[in-house]
Parts: structure tokens; sequence; C-alpha cells
């Protein structure tokens, strides 16, 4: 593709080696250089992260690229297109991801035509995103809130992202809210009063090191069953669940999970991660050789201020009443009680769909504050 403006020719690459994926990985480092609340994201997790190691791919189909003008690379894209999502919904849906770039109306139009004719060539009609890589891991593109650092899984983008993607003809499909909390926020006045009424039927608690592997197993199955009718929901596969278990045992501390029965049946989970972002923010990316240790001291000495609730659900049939309600505020105090006692001083609620209102509301009332918003753009592919 011709340069303009005494520009480099415009060149898109797919992502077949290591050259190219270290490329790929390296993109943002050039883009947030001047960007102070960007945290560089660990290299070694977001390789394995694209490697086929990661159990998503066992169920989706996967290309990247990046654009080079001359020798310098410029951006980056990538498509996917996620079978389960297919199996579930049948509307030939593909996805788009990674985005980043530079400020260019023409390089933006490069990198979506190589994800968009690929995601045709795979027969899909619509494409929606971005999604890093699929609807469990971090989405949606940041549209309000450049000014905070991101939390753990979710992204952090340049201001002028949104407008070059409208450019392309992508529309809203949905805006997510991230709600900030302060960890020392009162406990609602009504609350003593609703724990009342279901005194001797509710019971909170905690995994044990031994119950870790069945309660693994509960908090999944809470998880598919509170979340099966929300937007664009795709089951975690068991093995993608088992990772995600892995990484339970790793970063968070068995007292920022909490299991709620009712009647002696699991009726609603919450898990509270320690924000990692905060960990590595100035460890450019590395581990090595003196990065990892101090992201351990960080993790499990000194700690860390803030923290992110990534799952959090309640069983539907208690959805959208008083005792599911009730649920949620007794979780969430008793978890205020860990994170105070572990120094924790802001918590993320995140993502909420904005037409959430249930659950918006419960958060408002112990004083969260939307602070920002991330939206999923689709489009039509037929004609492209």
């Amino acid at each position: 593709m011709a340069g303009n403006n005494g520009q480099p020719p415009l060149e898109i690459v797919a992502v077949r080696g290591n050259e190219e994926l270290r490329s790929f990985l390296r993109v943002p480092w050039s883009l947030y250089a001047d960007d102070p609340n960007w945290v560089p994201p660990l290299l070694l997790e977001r390789r394995e992260h694209l490697s086929k190691r990661n159990p998503y791919f066992r169920h989706a189909t996967y290309q990247s690229w990046i654009a080079r003008r001359g020798t310098r690379t410029v951006g980056r894209i990538s498509a996917q297109v996620d079978h389960l999502h297919l199996r579930r919904y049948d509307d030939r849906t593909g996805f788009f991801g990674m985005i980043e770039a530079v400020d260019d109306r023409e390089l933006f139009q490069a990198l979506f035509d190589a994800a968009q004719n690929w995601l045709m060539e795979q027969g899909m009609r619509r494409v929606m995103g971005p999604f890093n890589l699929s609807i469990n891991d971090e989405l949606g593109l940041l549209v309000e809130g450049f000014d905070t650092p991101p939390m753990i899984m979710m992204g952090h983008s340049l201001p002028y992202y949104a407008g070059r993607i409208e450019e392309q003809g992508f529309s809203a499909a949905q805006n997510l809210l991230a709600y900030r909390i302060r960890c020392d926020f009162p406990a609602p006045r009504h609350l003593d009063a609703l724990t009342a009424r279901v005194a001797g039927r509710v019971r909170l608690r905690t995994p044990s090191r031994e119950t870790f592997s069945g309660d693994l197993a509960i908090i999944k199955d809470l998880f598919e069953d509170a979340w099966a009718n929300n937007w664009g929901f795709v089951p975690f596969t068991d093995e993608e669940f088992t990772e995600l278990g892995r990484n339970l045992r790793l970063l968070v501390p068995l007292d920022y999970v909490r299991i709620a029965e009712v009647d002696g049946e699991p009726a609603a989970m919450m898990v509270l991660f320690p924000n990692l972002n905060e960990a590595i923010r100035d460890l450019d990316g590395r581990l090595f050789p003196l990065g990892w240790l101090k992201l351990l001291w960080r993790l499990k000495v000194s700690g860390v201020k803030s923290g992110r609730v990534p799952l959090m659900g309640v069983r539907q049939r208690f959805q959208g009443g008083r005792l599911g309600a009730t649920l949620a505020l007794m979780m969430i105090t008793s978890l205020q009680t860990s994170g105070l006692g572990r120094g924790m001083e802001d918590v993320e609620m995140s993502w909420i769909l904005e037409g959430n209102r249930g659950m918006r509301n419960i958060i408002e009332s112990i004083g969260g504050k939307p602070y920002k918003r991330y939206r999923i753009y689709q489009k039509e592919l037929q004609g492209c």
C-alpha cells in the first residue's frame, strides 16, 4: 500500500512466527510511552495467552496481523472465530481484538480490512469487538475514564481509538461500566434488617485448601447459572476453568473468595482479585532478572492497595428479588472485612452491563461510582 505525506509504504503482515509475534506484543510500548496511566503487561503472560497452550484455542480459530511503515511497527489487530459462541448463538459472528495503532485513518482501515476479510473467509457475516480474546477475557474499548490506570484484566486505550473504529462503520453493541468503591464504605442502613430476615437460612463460607477443588467446581456451576442469560455469555470449558483455578491459587488469598449457601445449597459466589496491575506497573513487562522478586514481595508481603471483583453471581432463581440482593450485599460486606484487613483501599466491580439496573443499584447503594466506560462495537460484514 503506497505511503502518503512522505511516509514509507504501509504493509500489513500476518503473524506467523516468533519475529512477527515479538513485534505484535511490543506495539503498545511505543504508543503509550507518554501515557502515565498505561500499565505494561507482562510479556511472558501475553505470549502464553496467545500460545497454543491457551485452552481457548481448543474451540477457536485465530489470526493476527502487524502493520509496518518501513522498519517501524505501527499497529496490530487480531481476528477470532469462537466455535462455542457459534454453537450457542448460531449468528455467524466473529470477533476482532488486540487493536493498537498510531493515529492514522489509512492504518486503521488497512488493519480492519485484513481482519474483516479473514473473518468473511471463515464464513462470518458480522464482527464484534474488541475481544482479547474471548468474552471471558479482557474485552471492550475504553471510551471514558482515561485518567486512571486499568485494573487487572481490564483494558486501557488511547482516546482517538473510538473515532477511528467508528470511521470503519462500527456502531455500539453494548456499553460496559466499571465501578469504583472505597473499601471503607459504610454498610447500607437496611442491611441489618435484610440479614435478619434470612437468619438461619444463609451461610457465607470461605474455601480452604482442602476443599478448594470442590469449591472451584461450585463456583463454576454458580457462574454458569447466574450468567446464562447475560448478554454474550459463553461458558468456560472445564479446561479453561481449571486454568483459572490455577491462577486463583497463585494470586488470590482464600479469604478473598466467598460462597453463599441458602438452606445448605450453594446460591451465590464472589471472588476479589488483588490488582496485579498495581504490582507490575514499574516492571516494564519483564519478570527477569529481578521483576519476579518484586512481584512476589508486593503480592505476598507488602500487599496491594486495590482490587477487582471479576467473578460474582447469584443463582437465577434468587435474582430479581430481595433474597438475591441480600446475598450480594452480604458477600460484598463480608469481603470488605477481608480487604480492609489486608490494607486494601479501593475495589473495582466490573464489568457491569450499562443496562443491568439491578446490579448497578446494589453497587450504588454502597457508594460505588461508575468511573470507566468500555464499549463493544459491531458491524455487518456483508458487502464489505
